[in-house]
């Protein structure tokens, strides 16, 4: 059975479970290097998945032999350069979202992409977990009708340090948090987002401010069809790691999420107790596993990847307008075309 070489690009927490994934559960791909810019990161990761080759740089990477596919999972900024380079050596690759920083850079990427002939599939792991692909199957069967309002929610447990925010290499909250909501939002919706209007606070914790970023926002959106949304981010909770959905239609509703980590519930004389989630890899487990198992297939049988370029841009454009709409106070417009420019 021929296996897909595959190489990752950023051993932190996302890129450390991409290549556990791909070292231990796709049968179909081989692990063959790991590369961070912190070379002994990737040395002893390499070490821990008894995986042979590691280093420094993107570059010696795509030097490896046997490396067919890439695993882009660097901070945000640094995303749209690596899908430049990627290209440029003629591999295949997986980008974790965002696709870039502004939707600028990312066309940039698109364009490489494209002049290089190669196929690239972005992060929104949410389109493989079993809850909402079930959802979706029953939205796409019309038994709720014609979706009418879409609500999600976002919450992470803890905020991130501040030192995470000071080297501004991570897009602010609508980038990092709010683009898998904008992506649903487009894909269980069958319709393009046409205008946003964001609401912000950084109440909590004001000293994010002076980066740029904020700990909550609420993003209103109207659909092109003329359906409407809601979507609702905050950075730190404090109580869980809370992700749950909704499309109401003309004929019922369907919601999905649940804050709870397991089926399990415990009763005792001061009532009930549920284990609540905590983190976004373990909520989302089997969807990250499923996401690599199917761009390790489609890529080996030569199909057409499930989450593409264009799905990246047009959430990014999303999270753009939304930044902008946060700056002035207004709501903003979408353009509805191909590209999806801002």
């Amino acid at each position: 059975m021929r296996k897909l070489g595959i190489g990752v690009l950023g051993v932190g927490e996302m890129g450390r479970r991409h290549a556990e994934n791909f070292r231990r559960l796709v049968p179909n791909a081989q692990l063959v290097a790991l590369a961070d810019l912190n070379a002994e990161r990737a040395r002893q990761a390499a070490a821990d998945l008894e995986v042979e080759k590691s280093m420094g740089s993107l570059e010696a990477l795509l030097e490896c032999k046997g490396v067919d596919a890439v695993v882009i999972a660097t901070p945000d900024k640094f995303h749209a350069a690596a899908v430049k380079l990627v290209a440029s050596a003629g591999k295949d690759m997986l980008c974790e979202k965002p696709l870039a920083l502004s939707v600028t850079e990312a066309q940039h990427a698109l364009d490489a992409v494209a002049k290089a002939g190669v196929r690239m599939q972005v992060g929104f792991m949410r389109r493989y977990d079993p809850a909402y692909s079930a959802a979706m199957k029953r939205i796409e069967a019309g038994e709720i009708g014609i979706p009418v309002i879409f609500k999600s929610v976002g919450r992470d447990k803890d905020g991130p340090p501040l030192s995470a925010y000071q080297p501004t290499i991570n897009g602010m909250l609508f980038y990092t948090n709010s683009i898998h909501d904008f992506d649903l939002a487009r894909w269980m919706m069958q319709d393009e987002v046409s205008e946003v209007h964001a609401y912000t606070t950084s109440a909590i914790r004001p000293e994010v401010v002076q980066f740029g970023d904020v700990v909550a926002g609420v993003v209103n959106l109207q659909f092109s069809l003329g359906a409407i949304g809601n979507i609702e981010s905050h950075a730190q909770a404090a109580y869980g790691y809370d992700v749950r959905t909704e499309i109401v239609g003309s004929k019922g509703s369907v919601f999905i999420g649940s804050m709870n980590r397991t089926p399990v519930a415990f009763l005792n004389a001061n009532g009930s107790v549920q284990p609540l989630a905590d983190h976004f890899l373990s909520t989302f487990a089997d969807a990250y596993l499923a996401e690599v198992r199917d761009f390790t297939d489609r890529i080996l049988n030569d199909q057409p990847l499930r989450v593409t370029g264009e799905d990246g841009m047009r959430a990014l454009a999303i999270a753009a307008a939304a930044e902008k709409s946060h700056l002035e106070g207004k709501s903003v417009k979408l353009p509805l075309g191909k590209s999806a420019q801002a």
